[in-house]
């Protein structure tokens, strides 16, 4: 073979490097987690649990109605949404269904912004009662003792964000599947070397939960109403302010708000290049993930039985431990095998999609295309061009 050949079957072992790493920390994290994140029956302060809503999103009644099912004592619901919104006869029956819950319902933004959600979410952490809050997205469903598990960690008070995981309520379409073993033997995989190699830094939009005064130590969401990843940005400035961010393994549910193979592809480039420009450095590193590409990539230089083994036998056994790991030991989903098989699709998906991440200069985000400039949206046609 050639010293080129020799190159590249040595770069074609980088990935497993990294899928090493990845079991060890989630070994680690799930094990010192659990241990420590046990929900709390001493520690309940009032909650407010805010909610921002646009639009009508599947199975919308139940995702909110678990809110109004927990086993908490002292808690509100507010929800900030437009007077037209196909939602809103969806929350008053919330509200005649639920007479004992203290449900409260605000009406859009009181000033406009870039970021219409994160302005609701101004004027709903402006409203709320009470000192801890509870941010989820609209799409979100979780069991009676939610509350209880989120909140425990700001017993801590050095404690100023908290965020867990998160799993689709049920997958009816290949596209669902598809997405769903990516979430847990991929995505997952990274944040769990992120937190041990350099703590959690982010939230995910899925749980927020906060205090109010660690949200002023950096400004309030007034601060992010003209960035992307608004949820990211409210974990990591936390995080800035000195206060610790806490990841639990508890699981959430995500209603699914894709149906095609397009609407996946779109949604997950717009997150990729949300990705590459808040870490340019990090995303150009994914290269150095992908055991599937640099897999073949090694049985392309030397295309033997032996090589083949070797890289592609690694790379299926390793990847399946992952997944397993992740989803069905530490977040104790169940049917994951019969999704095993779609883990080299959802890695050459990926992959696809981390290329064509370096292609877009523009993210499309409610039909209006956007720059991101030092981690800003900045609209690509003036508002004058908009009308």
């Amino acid at each position: 073979m050639s010293i080129a050949a020799y190159i590249i079957l040595a770069l074609a072992a980088v990935p497993f490097i990294y899928y090493l790493l990845v079991l060890y920390s989630t070994v680690r994290f799930f094990r010192s987690a659990k241990r420590d994140s046990a929900p709390s029956s001493d520690f309940t302060p009032p909650v407010s649990c805010l909610k921002p809503v646009r639009g009508l999103d599947v199975e919308a009644y139940e995702n909110y109605a678990s809110f109004c099912r927990q086993d908490y004592p002292d808690y509100e619901i507010l929800f900030c949404v437009d007077k037209d919104d196909p939602s809103l006869p969806i929350l008053e029956k919330l509200i005649s269904d639920f007479p004992e819950r203290q449900i409260r319902l605000l009406y859009g933004a009181d000033h406009a912004a870039i970021n219409d959600k994160v302005a609701r979410l101004a004027r709903l952490v402006n409203e709320a009662k009470h000192e801890v809050l509870v941010i989820t997205d609209s799409d979100i469903r979780v069991s009676p003792d939610y509350l209880r598990s989120v909140v425990a960690p700001l017993r801590n008070p050095k404690v100023g964000a908290v965020t867990c995981l998160y799993v689709s309520t049920k997958e009816t379409s290949f596209v669902q599947e598809l997405q769903s073993i990516g979430m847990i033997s991929d995505f997952f995989a990274g944040v769990m070397v992120a937190w041990e190699l350099d703590g959690i830094k982010f939230t995910f939009g899925q749980t927020i939960v906060t205090t109010r005064k660690a949200n002023a130590a950096y400004g309030g969401y007034r601060v992010i109403e003209d960035r992307p990843a608004d949820d990211v940005y409210a974990g990591r400035l936390v995080a800035e302010k000195g206060y610790e961010v806490k990841l639990l393994p508890y699981v959430v549910q995500s209603v699914a708000d894709f149906q095609s193979l397009s609407e996946l592809l779109h949604k997950r480039l717009r997150w990729m290049t949300v990705m590459r420009q808040m870490r340019p450095w990090g995303h150009i590193g994914l290269i150095f993930t992908w055991g599937l590409l640099w897999s073949l990539l090694a049985i392309a230089v030397h295309p033997a039985a032996t090589t083949a083994m070797a890289y592609l036998g690694a790379y299926f056994m390793i990847r399946i431990t992952i997944a397993w790991l992740i989803g069905a030991w530490g977040m104790k989903q169940t049917g994951l095998w019969k999704k095993m098989p779609l883990i080299p699709v959802w890695d050459a998906v990926a992959f696809i999609i981390w290329l064509m991440s370096f292609t877009r200069k523009t993210i499309r985000w409610r039909g209006i295309d956007y720059f991101i400039r030092n981690g800003k949206l900045v609209p690509v046609a003036t508002p004058a061009q908009n009308t």
